[in-house]
């Protein structure tokens, strides 16, 4: 099909747009780029896929009748064997498998270390930096452990990073640009992941099936919420392994940078 069979929307740019229900036929996504995205229950039909790469948290996806979700998770098993270290069952795995994530990182900021310090503020491909990720990480961690777990209505520092699509809440931090040193931001992630220590070094069955107090005041989660503790750890262990994947592969592309 040719140019001309196409209403002209090139390099359109859709931003916090509610598309729920929208429906596209002969469309030419060719080159799009999507970030931060929902297609919870999306279908398609008769689409054509080439050289296409996704990322994300990926369920129930049927490709040609094939539930490819499961597919997926067993072959990430089988490359990093780590990682069901990250999906712990009992208050004993929660221990061996923070262990491990210690040191993994450990490993990643011996590597971010060896580079210029102005480099870990540098961006691959629009995504954050090495210091941004620390940041958002203290983030994560004090939102589900110190919020959550430990009852903190307000427990995140001024250099904390939400993730990039939150809107504005009252007393959550949100200045994306700030550049502290690497130090600075291992202060605070380094605090961060002492609270997280501290939670799973008293971890008891108990409590790992327990739920959450109703969550006090403003912030991020909501106000009223609660949750399986379970659960606030094991969203801790994901954002862990993730955004120390992500920042290994962002390192090496700093590394051929020089």
């Amino acid at each position: 099909m040719s140019d001309r069979d196409f209403t002209g929307f090139r390099g359109t740019e859709f931003e916090r747009a509610d598309m729920t229900g929208a429906r596209f036929t002969t469309v030419s996504l060719n080159g799009a780029t999507f970030r931060a995205c929902e297609f919870n229950r999306v279908v398609m039909r008769g689409v054509e896929m080439v050289d296409v790469t996704i990322d994300g948290e990926i369920h129930n996806l049927v490709v040609n009748g094939v539930d490819v979700a499961p597919l997926v998770e067993a072959e990430l098993d089988r490359r990093y064997p780590d990682r069901l270290r990250f999906r712990p069952a009992t208050p004993e795995g929660f221990r061996k498998g923070w262990d491990l994530n210690e040191r993994l990182w450990e490993s990643t900021v011996a590597r971010a270390r060896r580079l210029p310090p102005e480099r870990l503020h540098e961006s691959v491909d629009g995504e954050w930096s090495f210091i941004q990720t620390l940041r958002h990480l203290a983030f994560a961690t004090e939102s589900w452990v110190g919020r959550c777990v430990l009852g903190d209505p307000s427990p995140w520092h001024p250099l904390s990073l939400p993730w990039d699509q939150m809107g504005p809440r009252p007393g959550v931090p949100c200045d994306r640009d700030a550049r502290p040193s690497l130090d600075e931001a291992l202060d605070l992630r380094l605090e961060a992941m002492a609270m997280m220590r501290q939670v799973v070094d008293s971890l008891t069955d108990e409590q790992l099936d327990s739920r959450t107090e109703p969550l006090v005041g403003p912030g991020w989660p909501d106000e009223g919420e609660t949750f399986p503790v379970r659960e606030c750890l094991l969203v801790v262990f994901d954002e862990e392994w993730w955004h120390r994947m992500y920042a290994e592969r962002d390192l090496a592309v700093l590394e051929e940078r020089g």
